[in-house]
Order: C-alpha cells, then structure tokens, then sequence
C-alpha cells in the first residue's frame, strides 16, 4: 500500500417443474426468477411439512436432512443455494454448521435461513459466519413465503454484482481506486432494488459512511496516503458487510450501502459493526507513524417504499444523517426514518 501498510491486526423429495433452468437455476421464462435446490434440516414434523407445502407451490427441489453430517454430505454435492435450518430440532449450534458453511467458502453464496425460539444477535450481525435471516417458532406460512422471496431476490442481485465484477472493463461499473461501485452503478442497482422493494412492499435501508478526519489525513500525509486510507476503508467495509449488499464510493470519501429488507436497528447493527471494524484496524506509515481513521454512518430507513420515493431523496437524508452524527462527535451511528 502505498508508503503505509495495514495490519488487519433422510433422502431427498423433489418437487418437479417444465420450465427451463440453467446452471444457476434461472428459469428463462417471461418473469424470471429463481429456482432454487433448498436444503431443509428439521426434525420436526409440522414443521417441515408446512416448509414443503409452501416451498412446493413455488416450485423450488427441497433436500431434507436430519442432522448436519447429512447436510453437509448433501452440500459437498453442489448447487445448494439456500438453507432452511431449526436450531431447536436439530445439532446446527452443536455441530457449528452454519460456521462451517462460511469458513468453506464454496464457490456461490449460501443463502441461510435460520428457524429459532430466540436469535442471538451473533446470529443476523456476523453474516460473514451466521445466518442472513431468521424466523420465530412457530412458523407462519405467509411469513415463510415472504423470507423465502427475500432471499429469492438477494441471491439474484448477488450473482448479478458477481458477473458484473467479472465484466469490470467492458461495464465500467467499479471505482479503479478502492474497487467499490461507481457513483453511476451505484445508481443503477440501487434503483432497481427501491422499485423491488416497492413492488413487494418489503423494506429498505441505505447506509452513508464519511471519514470524519478525511481533510485533516491528506493535509498531514498527503493524497497517496489519503488514497491507501480509502482503499483500507472500502475493504473493511466490504468485509463487514454483507457479500450481496451493494456497496459504492459515491464521491470522495462518501461510502453507500444498499440494504434490502433491513430496516432500523437492524441497519444500526450494520453500520455499528463496520465502525468497530474500521476502529480495530491498526494503520501505520513505514517509520511507524499511526494514522488514526475515525468513521461516521448516516442511516435513511424506509419501513415502506411509496410512490413518491426516490433514491436521490434517500441518499440526501442519509447524508444530512451523516452529517449530524459529525455534529454529535464523530465516530457514531445516526439514524432518519423517512
């Protein structure tokens, strides 16, 4: 980096279906979408077969597995893109799948859906080692279909931000400097995760994070420096964030993060996390000069998407979210609902 460096100290039942599916488990129909092999671990019987009828008439192959050991025999075979595990009828704690899962790093996302009496917030904060979303006992159909959906539509933005990073110089879509999105791509996903979102009436967070001593770095260190500061920032900010949420350098050393189906103090955790991670970083010049980098977030959360919501309106109040939490001292989260 530069002149500095970072010290970052049961069987199988199938559900079939006519239409057309490709590798990844796109049907190319008229509104595509995705099918998808779902691995369900539960021992209880009620259970699994309200996760059957409802996963049934959405015409997704479901593997059932009683245990980990039969789960992950069943992952080692591939295409399993989406999980539906109970921690109270099965070893999944025990057993450490879920953590498992992540440390494998297979080489698509899993999307897992974790069913418990009561979640820990190990469990929806560290994405990168738990669980992307959970749902209470007892399981309600509806509820189900709708998470379910979610996780339908967070896999599809994850592959296509795959493709698109594969297709960097043709599409033009990443900042060169910190490999984040562009202020121009940035724009183009999150509008289409806004009217997603507006169509299902799900819910929508979006996340701002300024360096608060930017100006006060390049004066003292110069631009270079300045530069492996932002470059450092976008890491840590991609790797506690989620591996399908969009991240951009929106300009200079404003960050955006789009979050789907998050809202309020989910989306504080969020923003909490990557603070403490860009807080734990110990970044020093060469002759041992610490470069101290401090980090305010600004959250819009929107429970509903109207007619009337535009993402230009969201990033504004996130920014001005941004600002006031510089105002109360810097290094905090601040949070609008709109």
């Amino acid at each position: 980096m530069g002149q500095s460096a970072a010290n970052i100290t049961m069987g199988v039942l199938v559900c079939q279906h006519e239409q057309k599916i490709d590798g990844l488990g796109y049907n190319h129909g008229k509104e595509a979408r995705l099918f998808m092999k779902i691995l369900v671990l539960t021992n209880d019987l009620m259970e699994r077969t309200v996760i059957q009828q409802v996963l049934q008439r959405n015409g997704h192959e479901i593997i059932l597995a009683e245990n980990s050991e039969i789960a992950t025999q069943f992952l080692q075979l591939g295409e399993i893109r989406f999980i539906i595990a109970d921690r109270a009828t099965t070893d999944i704690d025990e057993k450490q799948f879920i953590k498992r899962i992540r440390e494998a790093k297979p080489p698509y996302y899993i999307y897992i859906l974790l069913i418990a009496t009561k979640v820990q917030d190990t469990d929806v904060t560290s994405p990168r080692t738990g669980a992307d979303d959970y749902l209470h006992k007892p399981i309600v159909p509806i509820e189900l279909k709708s998470r379910v959906h979610l996780g339908e539509r967070i896999l599809g933005l994850g592959d296509n931000l795959v493709q698109a990073k594969g297709d960097v110089e043709n599409t033009a879509m990443f900042d060169p400097l910190t490999n984040a999105l562009n202020q121009k791509a940035f724009l183009a996903i999150s509008r289409g995760e806004l009217e997603r979102a507006r169509r299902s009436q799900s819910s929508l967070s979006l996340i701002a994070l300024d360096i608060d001593n930017f100006k006060t770095i390049n004066e003292r260190h110069g631009k270079d420096i300045g530069n492996d500061v932002l470059n450092v920032v976008s890491q840590s900010i991609r790797e506690k964030s989620r591996p399908y949420d969009g991240v951009a350098r929106y300009e200079d050393d404003l960050f955006l993060l789009i979050l789907p189906g998050v809202i309020g103090q989910d989306a504080e955790k969020i923003a909490e996390r990557i603070l403490k991670g860009i807080f734990n970083i110990n970044i020093s010049l060469l002759d041992g000069t610490a470069v101290n980098v401090n980090l305010s977030a600004g959250i819009a959360s929107a429970m509903h998407i109207t007619a009337a919501t535009e993402m230009e309106m969201l990033i504004q109040k996130a920014s001005e979210a941004v600002q006031q939490a510089k105002r109360e001292g810097g290094n905090q989260v601040y949070t609008v609902f709109v």
